[in-house]
């Protein structure tokens, strides 16, 4: 949207430089949307010109052609159907386009009657289109939110704010510059505001490489907390914002860039938002960016759902359960009260299977009415909207009729029942929706026949007129085909000629009158049109019907359209409630949900308090065991304590044995616990969490240039320079992307730093089995190790964790399993076997002077072979009996598998 102190040229101006007036009209709205791409209406299509048309026409893959010529050249023009148009539009958003909306705002025939007919119909925008800003079902993921962000800075602090425009969920935090970045990854908007002065800070900029698609920046004067904080109050219609919390002056104009950019994108349609909370600094576990790809919550590394810990646990049935899930998940509490509360619920539902299922089947029918509300709030609704509402009504009070069994028993259901509890106002509401609205409504409230017969006797006796008017089109057809004796006539509609008798050409004769000749009494047809096959007529007395049940058609639309406004802004009035009625059947849904899971899969309550214990008993990957599950097999538990006494472990043993599963699923029980759910797990008993570190896995950074290692390293010096005594870290595999003595060194320092200067708990997995005699130095350092066993020259991956250390890493065995070459794997078996013996640097000197490198293992490697073949070449099958002949087949197969 353009800046309002630019200068812009008028309609006339442009019509000047030799536009047509059409383009110049176009010309003079698209100046004001230069960052947008402009839908300009144009009959039943929405058109675009010039470099808007280039560019859609490449991502929508339509046809660009030419309209008319600017300088003596061809106008680039594309369009899309006016009906059809939000598929194209969802693609241009994805591909993180703006577009602006721009319709006709009359009709033609005001336009005439304005102007006379060379009138330019007045075209105006009506909404623009963003990634943050986006209501329709059909444009949004049901079951995640599609946040809008802003960021500001004023007198030394940062001020975040969000909200959800089609659910109305608005919320503020202050922030730390240091924790931004880890803010946004919870957030996880669509779009994010800041305001040009924050450019300026170059080390804060580059912190949002990762969400760089997603900002938009707006001038800093869009900011003034003064300004913001009027705006609010007349929002919230309030004379002070202290009701809602102690804001500080960046906040609230965090809070401000976000209404006003809705009021201008939506242009002044403000939709219903709840009023601003609060989320105060360490209320939640801090998990930033890296550590979310590394434990793919919500997405993999493909950035898809699947195999997430989103998708593990999600058994939500509505859209509103599906997206405060993840909202939890994304936030995991550090209120110990708040946390309790969620497990009580989860609880109480997991205890009562009756309950919970007789819920959930109810759930099934529930809509969504949170987004309902939001098209409505924004006049952006249908008919079906209404509906959805009605149908959520009705549903909450078969909810309250459940728990009314149960809410003496229980006081969390009691609760439940008491919120769920309608005002008169809401009740009657529900009783006029079930009494207006038919079950099946159209989809556009303008086509009409949604409100139920018997509701308006006006409308009743329009409709009646509309039927009988029909009936007398059916009695005039009859009529018609007794006089003329043509029984294939019949009368038809089209949208050009309105309603016409339809005679085959063959037969029409008997019907025309000649040209200037005067209609003959005992024939009323008056001749309209003629085609190849047929001829079409009308009559005084058809246009004369028409003209009644054009009238009764319109009137009777007309009435339901206005029933339809008046059921809309009795919904607005009552917003807030529904609203929170919807919150509390998303809060039962979660709740279901996950004491739905925890029966399913065994999930136990954990135990949260203040200390600083981290013990958890036989737990388990919920990804990994799920995955399993579904393959018949079962997955091996492991216990993890990190008590004060023993708050670090170092975990040694090889690649494939686990150690990654076992890193990751501590973090991911941690994050249940603390986000309300049941664990994975025999017992836990965790001390709240206040961030959440992961480093398992490499990846470069091309586009900043940043190679594994270097990443690496950026990563761990964020864990290191954050992490508290409240901290988890789970660091995997730290200094290996460079020289070995490098690495070992850089991990000593990180273990020693972690122990001394964070005393967080952490699990540090590694190869360099050196570390591990910093136990007789670190008093709280524990060594641990996945358990391997060796039978018959194979290695058994036990899955287990166990105290003490590795002492093979089995990397050769890994390499043979990856299907190495077998020169390969033999050669690396005699450097190994050179390195374990003795002096290393004389073992390097000697393995390079050993040249060709794989000469003595291929010579070693031929020599068995042979063998094996002088072997079977010995061998006289007539005179072996069957048990020798087997035990001969057993040779043979143990020195082909010792190879």
């Amino acid at each position: 949207m353009v800046n309002p102190a630019t200068k812009l040229k008028t309609e006339e101006e442009f019509i000047n430089e030799g536009h047509t007036p059409m383009m110049a009209q176009f010309m003079t709205i698209k100046q004001q949307y230069p960052d947008c791409l402009l839908f300009y209406r144009m009959g039943d299509f929405y058109e675009m010109f010039f470099d808007d048309a280039i560019t859609a026409s490449e991502i929508l893959d339509i046809t660009l052609t030419k309209r008319g010529k600017n300088k003596g050249e061809g106008i680039p023009m594309c369009g899309v159907p006016f009906h059809s148009y939000e598929p194209y539009l969802a693609r241009l958003i994805k591909a993180g386009f703006k577009v602006a909306i721009c319709d006709q705002i009359e009709t033609p025939a005001q336009a005439k009657e304005r102007g006379g007919y060379k009138a330019l119909v007045k075209r105006d925008v009506i909404r623009v289109v963003t990634s943050g800003t986006l209501t329709e079902d059909s444009l949004l993921d049901a079951k995640s939110n599609n946040y809008l962000a802003s960021l500001t800075f004023i007198n030394g602090d940062y001020g975040l704010s969000w909200l959800e425009l089609s659910t109305g969920e608005f919320i503020v935090q202050p922030v730390k510059e240091k924790n931004i970045t880890t803010a946004l990854e919870r957030i996880n908007p669509s779009e994010i505001l800041i305001a040009d002065i924050i450019i300026e800070n170059k080390n804060l900029y580059e912190q949002f490489a990762l969400v760089k698609d997603k900002i938009t920046i707006q001038s800093a004067s869009m900011f003034d907390s003064e300004n913001a904080k009027k705006r609010l109050e007349n929002i919230f219609t309030v004379g002070t914002l202290d009701a809602f919390g102690e804001f500080s002056k960046a906040e609230i104009a965090a809070a401000g860039a976000l209404i006003d950019y809705v009021k201008r994108t939506q242009k002044g349609k403000i939709p219903y938002l709840s009023p601003p909370k609060q989320l105060s600094i360490g209320s939640v576990m801090e998990i930033d960016a890296a550590t979310s790809r590394s434990l793919e919550l919500t997405k993999n590394q493909n950035g898809e759902r699947k195999g997430t810990l989103l998708s593990t646990i999600d058994c939500t049935i509505t859209g509103a359960g599906a997206r405060l899930l993840c909202a939890r998940m994304s936030a995991p509490l550090c209120e110990i009260n708040e946390i309790t509360k969620r497990h009580d619920e989860v609880e109480i539902f997991a205890n009562n299977s009756l309950l919970r299922n007789d819920i959930r089947e109810i759930l099934k029918e529930i809509p969504d009415m949170e987004r309902a509300i939001g098209r409505i709030s924004v006049e952006r609704s249908s008919p079906r909207d209404l509906t959805m509402i009605r149908q959520a009504l009705i549903k909450a009070q078969e909810l309250i009729n459940i728990f009314e069994q149960y809410d003496k028993k229980l006081e969390t259901i009691a609760k439940y029942k008491e919120n769920l509890s309608f005002s008169p106002s809401l009740t009657s509401y529900m009783e006029k929706l079930e009494n207006a609205l038919i079950d099946e409504p159209p989809a556009l409230a303008r086509d009409g026949n949604f409100i139920k017969n018997g509701y308006s006797e006006k409308l009743d006796r329009l409709r009646s007129l509309k039927s009988e008017s029909r009936q007398h089109m059916a009695n005039l057809q009859a009529k018609y085909i007794k006089m003329t004796g043509i029984d294939n006539l019949k009368i038809s509609h089209n949208n050009v000629l309105g309603y016409f008798i339809d005679v085959p050409a063959k037969k029409a004769s008997s019907l025309m009158v000649n040209k200037g000749q005067e209609q003959p009494k005992n024939n009323p047809f008056i001749h309209r049109q003629s085609l190849a096959n047929n001829v079409r007529f009308t009559t005084v007395e058809l246009s004369e019907l028409e003209r009644d049940l054009s009238s009764s058609n319109e009137k009777s639309i007309a009435i339901e359209l206005e029933f339809f406004t008046q059921l809309n802004n009795e919904a607005i009035n009552l917003a807030k409630e529904i609203c929170f009625i919807a919150n509390i059947i998303a809060r039962i849904d979660v709740s279901t949900a996950l004491a739905n899971l925890a029966v399913d899969m065994n999930y136990i309550r954990p135990k949260i308090d203040e200390s600083l214990s981290f013990n958890i008993e036989e737990g388990r990957h919920p990804v990994v065991e799920q995955s399993l599950k579904k393959d018949g097999n079962a997955f091996v538990p492991n216990d993890c304590d990190l008590s004060p006494s023993n708050r670090l472990w170092l975990l040694t043993g090889p690649n494939m044995a686990g150690k990654s599963t076992f890193l990751r699923q501590n973090a991911l029980i941690a994050i249940l616990a603390q986000m309300g759910s049941f664990v994975p797990a025999k017992s836990a008993h965790i001390g709240v969490i206040d961030r959440l570190f992961s480093r398992v896995g490499a990846s470069d950074d091309l586009a900043k240039g940043r190679s594994t290692f270097m990443v690496e390293m950026v990563e761990t010096a964020t864990i290191l320079n954050l992490s508290t005594d409240r901290s988890l870290v789970i660091l995997d595999e730290i200094g290996r992307g460079t020289a070995t003595y490098d690495g070992l060194s850089i991990a000593w320092a990180c273990v020693e730093h972690l122990h001394e200067i964070s005393k967080c708990r952490s699990l540090f997995a590694t190869h360099y089995h050196e570390l591990t005699n910093l136990q007789s130095e670190l008093k709280s350092l524990s060594c641990h190790s996945m358990q391997v066993k060796e039978w018959k020259g194979d290695v058994i991956f036990m899955h287990s964790v166990a105290k003490g250390t590795a002492n093979k890493s089995y990397g050769i065995h890994v390499a043979k399993l990856a299907g190495l070459p077998k020169t390969v794997i033999k050669r690396a078996e005699q450097v190994l076997n050179l390195l374990n013996k003795g002096n290393q640097e004389n073992s390097l000197t000697k393995l390079a002077n050993d040249l060709p490198l794989f000469s003595s293992a291929q010579t070693q490697e031929n020599q068995e072979e042979a063998e094996i073949i002088k072997l079977i070449n010995e061998i006289n099958p007539d005179e072996l009996s069957p048990k020798e002949a087997l035990d001969k087949i057993y040779e043979i197969k143990q020195r082909v598998k010792q190879q």
